[in-house]
């Protein structure tokens, strides 16, 4: 299995390690969708706004659509997220704030299998990745290890969008997200979002204070913890990742 519950306290990496305070939305306006979201993620959940960049030159979206894309990703599993009385509380104050209609709801039931945090975006296009023996071996000599779920989050990319951050386990002194990578080849990155919720509208003044409260008083505040056993290679031909499908599961610790 993919997901197991964690068996002792572990250690996580902290703000100061992580890239999530450097990246936070600017709150001291209204929050306006910026262009990377009108182009990726707009089109899919409020195609008719007139927001809407349907495509763009050197770009391989077509009304939020691309070639298939695969990756390595962390999966997180729909129906804990949905056991963890913490979440279910952020959630019901997302349902009654002053922005709730301007989330799109309706197209979380078509992601509740795909939820994930991307570690290694972008490894093939098209055509799946091989994962070399070399990494293959690499990932079996990293043994499971604990993440934390905290939130609510938004960041200064892809404005619009409304996240989970992954708080990695920190064992003898390294990021457990950041080893895998490494088994990649891949540079170290310090955020790994789970994308939740999708705004169809820009914010007025007023909602933007209450999506910035939101943000404020839910920081840090644990809403899962689980043990990653595997990671996955998924594939998709939108952000969105509503036509996703995983294509290898890739153990730890084997």
């Amino acid at each position: 299995m993919t997901f197991a519950a964690a068996a002792d306290q572990p250690v996580f990496c902290q703000d100061g390690e992580l890239g999530y305070r450097r990246s936070l939305t600017d709150f001291s306006a209204p929050l306006q969708l910026d262009e990377s979201y009108r182009l990726a993620h707009l089109p899919l959940v409020a195609p008719e706004h007139p927001g809407v960049i349907p495509r763009r030159e050197g770009k391989f979206y077509e009304m939020g659509r691309h070639p298939r894309v695969f990756s390595l990703v962390l999966p997180v599993d729909d129906a804990a997220l949905q056991a963890s009385p913490g979440f279910r509380a952020l959630e019901d104050e997302l349902r009654t704030a002053p922005l709730a209609d301007k989330i799109a709801w309706e197209i979380l039931p078509k992601r509740r299998d795909k939820l994930h945090a991307t570690v290694c975006g972008s490894l093939g296009i098209e055509e799946p990745p091989a994962v070399a023996q070399a990494t293959r071996d690499a990932l079996g000599g990293i043994e499971p290890f604990s993440v934390e779920l905290r939130g609510l989050f938004s960041g200064n990319v892809n404005r619009g969008r409304l996240y989970l951050a992954a708080y990695p386990e920190k064992r003898d002194g390294a990021n457990m997200l950041q080893t895998v990578q490494a088994a990649f080849g891949r540079a170290p990155s310090d955020l790994w979002l789970v994308g939740l919720y999708n705004l169809k509208d820009d914010l007025d003044a007023a909602e933007t204070a209450v999506l910035d409260g939101i943000v404020t008083r839910w920081w840090n505040r644990p809403l899962l913890r689980f043990t990653a056993t595997a990671l996955q290679v998924m594939s998709a031909g939108d952000d969105l990742v509503l036509d996703g499908a995983v294509e290898q599961t890739l153990p730890l610790g084997a």
